[in-house]
């Protein structure tokens, strides 16, 4: 008999083939309560979880007592209770790799726009203001050989420093928990306290994941060390930054323009402030959406519960040490 797993999102027709042809599958829209309690057999029953963008809590994981891996479409994990699933020795897979590149992309993008004021005026030039040769009101700021910070120097954060060194001749600053030999060797990136960081660079770049450390890790304090002149982009996590500080910041000209693909409550709020101001580029959590690299996602997800139901689990495991 196929172990049965439970699919919370939904899947191309090929990887959704596949999946059946290991397991049995119930597709439910979502993990809430009620969803749960309309299909109790099968999360009661189920062995293995599939899908992204929903809380999986311990309450949850009382109702599923024969789960044995659950599997996340996304490289972030925050949305699961990591010491619940360990506590029931439960796997938790990811796709740490599959979108690196794709989010170094759009992370690079809204350095570009933000700088370059590509968003605002391109919806003036839409709604007829361009009429004669434009003038200082119009222009940007230099990108290529500003300094650039990456506080966080991972997969996402070196695939950055890669297209900012080599494509726009950049220096590059880096804040992580180690010293980063192949970021050092490869793009001359040099090491620095968060706080030196922030001071020097031209543009300030976030990768980081949520976590009780970095939580809040950008606030007033740390908008107030940067130049003014300086332009704050965040496509890590949006609870990394103290939204109202950043805010504060823009409003107050503290910095000078920001480049946003997170939030702190996603969707964005329709009368958030970050809306009406002309200095911020704000993106609906796009850093991995293009059709190749979210389908990439999906199979990876799909082959990571495959292995880990198989007790095959050699990569992309956030918890091996739960393995049974």
């Amino acid at each position: 008999m196929k172990p049965s797993i439970i699919l919370y999102k939904a899947l191309p027709d090929d990887l959704m083939q596949r999946l059946e042809s290991h397991f049995t599958v119930t597709r439910v829209p979502d993990l809430k309560p009620e969803t749960v309690q309309q299909h109790a057999d099968a999360f009661a029953n189920a062995q293995g979880l599939l899908g992204s963008s929903q809380n999986v809590h311990a309450p949850l994981l009382e109702k599923m007592p024969q789960l044995r891996a659950a599997s996340t479409i996304s490289v972030g994990y925050d949305n699961f209770d990591v010491d619940a699933l360990n506590a029931r020795n439960i796997l938790l897979m990811h796709t740490p790799t599959v979108l690196t590149e794709t989010v170094a992309d759009t992370i690079m993008a809204l350095v570009l726009s933000s700088a370059r004021r590509v968003v605002e005026v391109a919806e003036r030039v839409k709604v007829g203001e361009w009429t004669s040769s434009i003038g200082a009101d119009w222009f940007g700021i230099d990108v290529h050989h500003k300094t650039l910070g990456i506080v966080g120097m991972g997969r996402i954060g070196l695939a950055l420093a890669q297209r900012a060194h080599f494509g726009f001749g950049m220096p590059i600053l880096y804040n992580a928990r180690r010293h980063h030999a192949e970021a050092e060797e490869r793009f001359q990136a040099r090491y620095c306290e968060l706080e030196t960081l922030l001071k020097e660079s031209d543009f300030v770049c976030l990768v980081l994941p949520l976590t009780e450390e970095t939580h809040h890790l950008i606030g007033q304090k740390q908008f107030e060390l940067m130049k003014k002149s300086a332009i704050f982009i965040n496509a890590g996590r949006g609870q990394v930054v103290d939204e109202a500080a950043l805010i504060a910041a823009l409003q107050n000209g503290e910095i000078h323009a920001a480049g946003l693909d997170v939030f702190e409550k996603e969707p964005l709020p329709i009368d958030s402030p970050l809306l009406s101001l002309p200095n911020v580029v704000a993106l609906p959590h796009i850093g991995s959406a293009t059709h190749e690299t979210r389908y990439n996602m999906s199979a990876c997800a799909v082959d990571n519960l495959i292995d880990a139901l198989n007790g095959k689990v050699e990569k992309n495991c956030v918890n091996p040490q739960a393995a049974r």
